[in-house]
């Protein structure tokens, strides 16, 4: 009898290690409008006056979410905020999802519901799913940090720190933690952020030296 149950614990386990180990991962990139590298003097300055918007988004190399396989896809969450992101919320966020043309209708559910469990709070409030072409691609550079994001209306161009020539007070750092969870991500800079849509009733495009953070995801 005992053989027999620990034959049948051992299978038990067996059958559970592939869902155990199975996960996903993935590019991550976040574009905001306020720098993210900065000193604490130029961050208190713009504290509730910029910094309200950004876009996110998650290109998945390999895996499952939900059991659904994801492989190649891509989705995109643009946030509009009460207050600068990173800080105390006075109000409920807004947030589009911009979800990968590419996936049928199960792909999509998970793509949206991955969106929302590293975007947490951020995304609790959906106003809109719309489905598009999405672009995220990464460019050979010495610093890994050149990104570009096309995903409908939402366009996003990232390069490097420059040690020398971005330093403005000397005390920068990455004063603002990336807005999603379970990422590996290094602070970047804007070429462009772009927004135009009626989802929000406004619409913004940054230029060169606001807050990024490009790098991964994964989730076990």
């Amino acid at each position: 009898m005992n053989r027999w149950l620990t034959l049948v614990a051992l299978a038990l386990v067996l059958v559970a290690a592939p869902v155990q180990a199975a996960g996903i991962s993935g590019d991550y990139l976040e574009s905001r409008t306020c720098d993210v590298w900065t000193g604490p003097c130029f961050a208190n300055a713009e504290m509730n006056l910029g910094g309200k918007q950004a876009v996110l988004a998650w290109k998945v190399k390999e895996g499952t979410f939900d059991s659904v396989r994801l492989d190649g896809l891509s989705v995109v969450a643009v946030i509009a905020s009460s207050d600068t992101l990173g800080l105390k919320q006075t109000g409920l966020a807004k947030a589009l999802l911009i979800v990968d043309r590419k996936a049928d209708a199960q792909q999509k559910a998970a793509l949206i519901g991955l969106a929302r469990k590293q975007g947490g709070e951020l995304i609790g409030n959906v106003v809109a799913v719309e489905s598009a072409d999405v672009a995220l691609t990464s460019c050979h550079c010495e610093g890994n940090a050149c990104y570009t994001l096309k995903a409908g209306k939402a366009n996003v161009e990232t390069r490097c720190l420059d040690s020398k020539h971005d330093k403005v007070c000397g005390n920068e750092g990455a004063f603002y933690p990336p807005l999603a969870t379970g990422v590996k991500a290094k602070p970047a800079l804007t070429v462009e952020h772009s927004f135009t849509g009626k989802v929000f009733n406004e619409t913004w495009k940054e230029s060169d030296r606001r807050g990024a953070y490009v790098g991964s995801f994964e989730l076990r």
